[in-house]
């Protein structure tokens, strides 16, 4: 079972991004903060570049060169990225970049949700999502922040089958079955492991919370120790804007040197 890589079936979110005025600048921060390692995954004649950030080997996320820095881009998994935008734009989202092949690797399309939140889908071809996941320097989770919480779940469950699920809270979003995915694939014991959570807990994809001003999706990485990774990111030219602490986690808000804001944030279960 270890050596079977990492598929997300439709509807999961699979992959991060982050495009950046100054690539090298953003790898030495990254790469520094989090220990990854950069292979470029366009061929040598081909125009820009798409950096993997790779963490112990494994594809962890990527930078790209950009004009601006918004932030980074959370990709949810599809089967069929022609089908899944229509059925995004029946159900009131935009697609702003129609679907397109990246190369090899798979295909793609840019799209906001009904209150603007903008997502990435990804039709797996070569390139399968990220392998390094839920460790220390790695992607964690995504969530939606958004004004209309009941507006958004109607969405992402008409487009994915999403649901909320009052056992689990509301900032808790899940996909049926995606626990037993996940045991018949990468994470046989994954059950066991979480056998004081309420059912369903191993369906959580993402998050979900209340936003005052527009609707986004953010990032959050895992980190072994929050206030370390915080002053080693202020060390490296970002800026902590602000710390929290929840029933089951340490985390912080950190702003990259090129303005790109993204969450930290190390597990602390209670007693």
């Amino acid at each position: 079972m270890a050596d079977i890589p990492r598929t997300y079936p439709q509807g999961v979110p699979c992959w991060i991004d982050l495009t950046q005025p100054d690539v090298d600048a953003a790898m030495r921060f990254y790469g520094g903060l989090f220990g990854w390692t950069f292979t470029n995954a366009m061929p040598p004649d081909a125009p820009g570049s798409y950096m993997i950030a790779k963490l112990d080997g494994e594809d962890a996320a990527a930078l790209a060169p950009g004009e601006s820095s918004a932030g980074w881009t959370s990709y949810i998994a599809c089967d069929d990225a022609d089908a899944t935008a229509e059925a995004i734009a029946r159900a009131g989202g935009t697609i702003v970049d129609a679907p397109e092949d990246a190369g090899p690797g798979g295909r793609t399309a840019t799209c906001d949700d009904p209150q603007g939140a903008r997502f990435r889908l990804w039709q797996a071809r070569r390139r399968l999502g990220a392998q390094a996941v839920n460790v220390p320097g790695a992607w964690n989770f995504s969530d939606l922040v958004t004004p209309d919480a009941d507006e958004a779940m109607r969405f992402y469950g008409e487009v994915f089958g999403w649901q909320v699920s009052a056992d689990l809270g509301a900032g808790m979003i899940r996909l049926p079955g995606y626990g037993d995915f996940l045991a018949s694939t990468v994470d046989p014991g994954i059950f066991e492991r979480q056998h004081f959570a309420p059912a369903g807990f191993a369906d959580v994809i993402a998050g979900l919370a209340p936003a005052d001003g527009d609707a986004a999706w953010r990032t959050r990485f895992t980190v072994a120790d929050r206030d370390a990774t915080a002053q080693h990111a202020a060390d490296l030219g970002g800026i902590v804007v602000s710390s929290t602490e929840t029933e089951w986690t340490h985390e912080a808000v950190i702003e990259d040197p090129q303005g790109a804001r993204f969450i930290i944030s190390q597990f602390d279960a209670p007693d």
